[in-house]
């Protein structure tokens, strides 16, 4: 999910704005450096640069730097024209790429605008139509309004719209390009049906137990340790314990990132999911999409190249050592290598497994992490509610001799309730996209207008965060309610209005894995400790512009109080 929210942030309105923006650095640069060039060639000022500067321009320094504006100019114009016009010709209704446009996206690139209010602005522009036309990333893509049309693109008319939009060159970042979310056609078919028996209900309820573990060991490092507790940043810590997890289940190494605090593990996780923001971490992102073989020759990479070594090393020497000592266990790893060594029409390399087991821990190392935060912050803000589920949990450990089981939790109606809230009035990505693979006609947007042909390649884009938060779908959105999955009111959602993990063939894989760690983690902590607001508590929560996730201003701090058992 967090590969999601990265390609949300990449294919967004603000690459025109940053792309322009980088244009005016480089010039600024440029100039600079000519200045100083000719002060250094002469000792006059003003009138003696200007003097020099037909000379200098002729140079061949001056020459390249004149053919590199043009070829970028030839190159972003076609984008630019693209992006701007092409959906009045078609007749679509469209947001106005207009200068009001182009202050949203800049002001959301120089973190002025939360990804929050970019979401509701283009979600909300065209309330009436089931379908608008928008600019990604300099190119055009049709943003879904309609839950009918959402659910025939994503399920009923599936083979018009099977894969995602490729993010990274598969020559530049295997990692990502040959991960089960990147892949298409039949190599994508392939690895969903290897991956899919890591996922079912038995396999689920083998990793349990060692889930249980990371979040018991977690929990009790934070008992004996009170002093950590009187105002606790949980993002920091909650990675640590998504860390543990999908160390044990998805590479078979046992971590306990709380008494280990520098564990390579989890450093190298915090470096694969760390992005900058500014000029320079835009370059790399327009690089890596737009120029894969100049940015390889320059040693360019979305993750740190000592990163991509590192999980290529454990998972080799994980596989090794299975071979050699006859080692199964029934995880991601031991499923990849059953594989590997079939007959497939696409032969599986090392390669191909290190991608798989890293867009895993990449996926949940700080998305489920996320989710985390957002529970235990409304389970600290809504004391009621929290109450009600420590009744729920307690009722369940009486009946299961004091201990956390499988059954048991699956039994928690509130507590899937309240996880089900989260993630709706905090979805892990505000959108998600589909690619158009053959041609699709959709019906007229709104009266007035005529039914479009979608052609091969075209991008369509379902805003998760604005169904989410569309009062005609869920009343009064900005409340946390749990209420509304209830066993009496969830049939009554509208279907493909709530979309957290996706839907259809390429819903997430992992989604059942992402509730029961965070499931588990709740239930230990809450039977442990009464959650409560510190003074660092954002309430209501003001969501970071500086941020491409949804993270509130200065973090997510909660207390936690030792409750007397």
């Amino acid at each position: 999910m967090l590969l999601m929210l990265m390609k949300c942030f990449c294919s967004s309105p603000l690459f025109v704005s940053a792309l322009i923006r980088c244009a005016l650095a480089s010039i600024h640069v440029c100039i600079y450096y000519v200045l100083r060039l000719v002060r250094k060639q002469s000792s006059v000022h003003y009138h003696g640069i200007m003097m020099e500067l037909p000379q200098l321009f002729s140079s061949p320094f001056a020459l390249l730097l004149t053919t590199l504006f043009l070829i970028g100019i030839v190159k972003i114009v076609p984008y630019m024209n693209l992006a701007y016009f092409s959906w009045k010709k078609k007749g679509i209704p469209y947001l106005p790429n207009s200068w009001s446009s182009f202050i949203v996206g800049w002001k959301l690139f120089r973190g002025h605008l939360s990804i929050v209010d970019y979401s509701h602005y283009i979600y909300n522009y065209l309330p009436d139509a089931k379908y608008v036309g928008i600019s990604e990333f300099a190119m055009p893509v049709i943003l879904l309004r309609d839950p009918e049309l959402i659910k025939d693109i994503m399920v009923k008319d599936f083979e018009h719209f099977p894969d995602h939009r490729s993010f990274v060159n598969e020559e530049v970042e295997p990692l990502f390009a040959k991960n089960i979310f990147s892949l298409r056609g039949d190599r994508w078919k392939e690895m969903r049906n290897t991956l899919s028996p890591s996922f079912t209900a038995s396999k689920m309820k083998f990793m349990f137990e060692l889930i249980s573990k990371c979040s018991s060991d977690f929990v009790d490092y934070l008992v004996e340790h009170p002093e950590i507790c009187l105002a606790i940043e949980t993002k920091q810590a909650f990675r640590r314990y998504t860390n543990d997890v999908i160390a044990t289940t998805a590479f078979g190494i046992n971590v306990n990132s709380m008494k280990e605090q520098n564990n390579e593990f989890y450093t190298r996780g915090v470096e694969a999911t760390t992005f900058s923001v500014g000029i320079l971490a835009m370059l790399k992102f327009i690089f890596l999409r737009f120029f894969p073989r100049f940015a390889k020759l320059l040693g360019l990479s979305f993750i740190p190249l000592a990163t991509s070594k590192f999980f290529k090393k454990v998972v080799g020497e994980t596989i090794e050592a299975r071979e050699k000592h006859g080692i199964i266990r029934p995880d991601m790893i031991h499923l990849l290598m059953q594989a590997r060594d079939k007959e497939n029409s696409h032969r599986m390399t090392l390669d191909d497994i290190v991608s798989q087991a890293f867009i895993f821990f990449f996926a949940g190392f700080d998305t489920s992490a996320t989710l985390m935060c957002f529970v235990a912050h409304e389970l600290a803000v809504n004391r009621d509610i929290q109450d009600r589920l420590r009744k729920e949990l307690e009722q369940h450990l009486s009946e299961e001799n004091d201990t956390i089981s499988y059954e048991s939790l699956s039994k928690m109606v509130y507590m899937d309730m309240v996880v089900s809230e989260a993630l709706r009035k905090y979805p892990p990505v505000p959108s998600i996209d589909r690619l158009c693979f053959k041609d699709y006609e959709l019906p007229p947007s709104q009266p007035g207008y005529k039914s479009v042909t979608i052609k091969s390649n075209d991008v369509m884009t379902i805003p998760v965060y604005g169904l989410h938060h569309d009062p005609k779908y869920f009343p009064n959105p900005q409340k946390f309610d749990p209420e509304r999955f209830s066993d009496e009111n969830k049939d009554n959602i509208f279907p493909c209005t709530y979309l957290p993990f996706g839907h259809g063939p390429r819903k997430c894989i992992g989604n059942r894995f992402a509730l029961m760690e965070t499931k588990l983690l709740i239930a230990h902590l809450v039977r442990k400790f009464i959650l409560k607001t510190t003074e660092k508590t954002v309430e209501p929560v003001v969501f970071d512009k500086k941020e491409f996730a949804l993270k509130p201003v200065g973090g997510f701090w909660i207390g936690l109080e030792k409750r007397k058992t």
